[in-house]
């Protein structure tokens, strides 16, 4: 007969035999079976516990309701966006729950978007028994910050963190809805899960009234100095920096809640159009989501210095060269059909001129910079089989 005695030895390295010749040291890993006769001895363990102190008991038996943050349940959001009809499309948004946390049965459970402000997600509370003192205070000096440890990539950072779309703007004509913070809460009714269950439903559809356009942006190709953007930082950020152009839908939001940061399908029926990244609406909100790129509408842009003299300015002790540049967009339709063509235009320095009225829009990141950041912005039909050139001037210092 063998006494086991595994407590007081680190796990996983050294398991005690006590047998009638003495003690017996074996290394766990090398164990390939063991058999032990008779019902063997009981190990004690420890099991964490809590402790309530209740000074009145209005009944028995008496229930105690527990709040806290715990980690290992969370949801993934997605949406569907089916454009059959050349009019209207039909809006669905998808959740896929997965618990890693523990058993849960006949749970109430509600679906929270928003900005996720849990600064102290890695702290374990000092109430554990699995962290000490010491810990304790290593994870408050180590707690993560949206722009580091929680999420690992650029387009995690978007999603988690529901990050507005890059190139919109304020729409005054957003349906107002909710009180107080901005978290939204969908309840999904009560479920029942085991750990590692993952549960994929509907949460909501709507229909929307929507217009097919092409939208080319081209970006800025310089820096707040009005240097050029160095290649391998443009090769950096490709999404960024790209200048291409896009079939595109653009619609309100047609839900009684936003839409939050997540991946979107584009579908005409049965056929796949297209995935890209949605980002936050709101409610009655305009948003233009991307569905994939127009290569049958053909785009150039080029752009070069005007010859002349260059004036030298003195901005802040640091000497510029005013110069004036000259740009021109060329836009060829290859289709059978009419596109509804937005171009976006961006650039640093001030406008001198621009054919056909563009729309001029200050942009928030040049606000404190030497150039301005503006966006040129025109919408307007090109025929089949025809071409639009788009000339404009701008001063830039250098």
């Amino acid at each position: 007969a063998y006494d086991l005695r595994t407590r007081g030895q680190p796990p996983g390295r050294m398991l005690v035999l006590n047998t009638d010749a003495g003690r017996t040291y074996v290394d766990g890993s090398r164990i390939a079976q063991l058999h032990v006769a008779g019902e063997g001895n009981t190990v004690p363990k420890q099991k964490a516990v809590l402790l309530f102190s209740v000074k009145q008991v209005p009944q028995r038996p008496a229930t105690i309701a527990i709040s806290y943050l715990a980690k290992g349940m969370a949801w993934a959001p997605s949406y569907r966006v089916d454009i059959s009809d050349p009019k209207t499309l039909v809006l669905q948004q998808k959740a896929v729950v997965k618990n890693e946390l523990g058993p849960i049965e006949n749970a109430q459970v509600r679906l929270i978007s928003g900005f996720p402000s849990v600064q102290f997600a890695n702290v374990t509370s000092p109430l554990s028994l699995e962290t000490t003192w010491t810990q304790f205070f290593q994870q408050l000096n180590q707690r993560s910050s949206p722009s580091h440890a929680v999420a690992s990539n650029m387009i995690t950072q978007q999603v988690a963190f529901n990050r507005e779309s890059p190139g919109g703007g304020i729409d005054l004509s957003a349906i107002p809805t909710g009180e107080g913070v901005d978290l939204h809460y969908q309840d999904i009714g009560r479920q029942t899960l085991d750990e590692g269950d993952s549960l994929a439903l509907e949460t909501a559809s709507a229909k929307a009234d929507y217009e097919r356009i092409v939208e080319w942006i081209v970006p800025d190709t310089r820096q707040a100095n009005g240097r050029y953007i160095a290649e391998h930082q443009r090769n950096s950020d490709h999404d960024k920096y790209q200048d291409a152009a896009w079939d595109a839908v653009r619609f309100r939001n047609p839900l009684e809640f936003p839409m939050t940061t997540a991946p979107a399908l584009i579908v005409s029926g049965d056929r796949f159009n297209g995935q890209r990244l949605s980002y936050w609406v709101n409610p009655g909100e305009k948003t233009t989501m991307h569905v994939t790129k127009a290569l049958s509408v053909r785009t150039r842009s080029v752009e070069q210095e005007v010859k002349g003299q260059r004036e030298i300015l003195y901005v802040g002790g640091y000497e510029y060269r005013k110069t004036t540049v000259e740009g021109e967009l060329r836009a060829n339709n290859h289709r059978k059909e009419a596109v509804k063509l937005v171009i976006r235009r961006r650039f640093s320095g001030d406008l001198v001129s621009a054919d056909q009225k563009p729309e001029c829009t200050l942009l928030e990141e040049g606000v404190y910079s030497v150039n301005k950041r503006n966006q040129l912005t025109w919408s307007l039909d090109l025929e089949p089989g025809k071409e639009v050139k788009l000339v404009y001037r701008y001063t830039v210092l250098v």
